[in-house]
């Protein structure tokens, strides 16, 4: 498959270099460049809102859109802070505020088991009826304190399973290959016949 323009339908800073790093030879435009405002994500599953954020994105751009929802699951919170982990502290959190809601609802907690997940889906127009989606999962467990200046997010208290360091200690060629967006963009690729 020939690789067009295609829009990338985020406005968070740290997917886009993140995504750009591993889709080498893509011509990939945030939907910022095109000023288009982030859709609503009101999906109740991660596939729901990655569906949405690339329809929307495609809709406004006329260009194939790439989208994905992607969060933290903590197993003794039922999988919160799932697909609100962006806003889990509010609307307006900050990853700090994020993880301190985090942290402070584990202090008395010894199961700390948590993995992220992450939904892709590449839509070649608004009206795609067959959008790919592509998902990957990254096991591992909540720190106690938060540790690293890598990444963004929840990597500074995401350790991942069989490494003894967090997310955010990870070089960036580290974390591409095995985190969870990593291998739904590896899916993602192949799908496409990249």
């Amino acid at each position: 498959m020939e690789t067009s323009k295609v829009v990338l339908a985020t406005g968070n800073p740290g997917k886009l270099k993140e995504i750009k790093r591993i889709l080498v030879g893509w011509q990939v435009a945030a939907q910022s460049e095109f000023d288009i405002d982030s859709v609503e994500e009101t999906g109740l599953s991660f596939v729901e809102n990655a569906i949405l954020k690339a329809r929307h994105a495609s809709q406004h751009t006329g260009l194939p859109a790439l989208a994905d929802d992607s969060g933290l699951e903590v197993d003794v919170l039922n999988g919160q802070p799932g697909i609100y982990s962006a806003r889990f502290a509010g609307e307006q959190a900050t990853d700090a505020e994020n993880i301190e809601k985090l942290l402070s609802l584990l202090s008395n907690r010894s199961n700390r088991k948590a993995r992220f997940r992450c939904v892709m889906v590449y839509m070649r127009h608004e009206l795609d009826p067959s959008p790919v989606i592509c998902s990957g999962v990254w096991e591992g467990q909540i720190a106690v304190t938060p540790v690293g200046e890598n990444g963004f997010g929840y990597d500074p208290v995401f350790l991942p399973k069989a490494m003894n360091r967090s997310a955010a200690e990870l070089s960036k060629e580290e974390k591409n290959r095995v985190s969870h967006r990593g291998q739904a963009l590896q899916l993602l690729k192949q799908s496409l016949g990249h």
